[in-house]
């Protein structure tokens, strides 16, 4: 049995689609729907918990072979229906990824291609002239965020104990690092990198906004109305700035990155 924690993604994407018909041929973990939302198309797009994934490392919302590729099939889908409109939809991915399916037949069947699949199609929209928004209203972890959201134009998170951001989960960290979970939270005190809150993520300049909301796991009107306006804001910003990801550089904890990218510039 899924908790209401586990299913903030599906939550949010009922919410935001409203009566909007889910696509069909996709696997049961993901949920992808055509709407509007300020005058523009817009395609939601979410990947869920499914108990019965015939995948098991991939039950709880992970993101394994069947969601990369779903992914990149759903997206894939956007770039060629729009390919010559001159209003191309825009994409919001949803945001609430455990981490991508750890398993020895993902290995084995190439989960390394299925969710590189998935950030190439996410990339090509994004180039194309699809504007992408990652909301995040869960967790946002490893490889399941970089096949997910992280390709994003812009990124929105909610303010949230349950919202984390890493490469990995806490106690994975602490035993790669060779620390406990306690030493791990101290020393992501001192290191923003290192941190999983929204508030060190956000110094990094990665996130263009975060929001507070009442109920973040089962939404209310309020709570949509507000995460609207900012999807809508954010497409606004979107429409008049380049496709590219430059508008995350900047942040005072990011100075060494936009260094190395001037120093690789002036020799290349």
């Amino acid at each position: 049995m899924t908790t209401a924690q586990e299913q903030r993604g599906l939550h949010w994407f009922q919410a935001l689609t409203g009566n909007a018909q889910p696509l069909d041929g996709l696997p049961a973990s993901l949920r992808v729907a055509d709407g509007e939302l300020a005058g523009q198309a817009v395609r939601y797009l979410a990947v869920i918990a499914d108990e019965n994934n015939p995948f098991p490392r991939a039950r709880n919302g992970e993101v394994g072979l069947l969601e990369g590729w779903g992914l990149a099939q759903a997206v894939d889908a956007a770039i060629e229906a729009d390919r010559n409109s001159p209003h191309k939809r825009a994409l919001i991915a949803i945001v609430d990824v455990p981490s991508q399916a750890y398993g020895r037949r993902e290995e084995a069947y190439g989960i390394h291609q299925a969710l590189a699949g998935a950030v190439d199609a996410y990339a090509r929209a994004r180039l194309a002239g699809h504007a992408l928004i990652g909301l995040l209203v869960g967790k946002a972890m490893s490889g399941a965020f970089l096949a997910h959201g992280y390709q994003a134009n812009r990124l929105i998170a909610l303010r949230d104990s349950g919202v984390m951001v890493h490469a990995m989960g806490k106690a994975a960290a602490a035993r790669i690092t060779l620390r406990s979970v306690e030493e791990l939270e101290a020393l992501a005190a001192e290191v923003p990198p290192m941190a999983y809150d929204l508030d060190n993520y956000a110094s990094l300049g990665l996130l263009a906004d975060i929001l507070d909301v009442q109920q973040v796991t089962q939404p209310t009107t309020a709570d949509l109305s507000r995460v609207q306006e900012a999807l809508s804001r954010a497409l606004a910003d979107i429409a008049s700035a380049p496709r590219d990801l430059r508008s995350r550089l900047g942040a005072t904890n990011r100075a060494a990155s936009s260094q190395v990218r001037e120093l690789l510039r002036a020799q290349w």
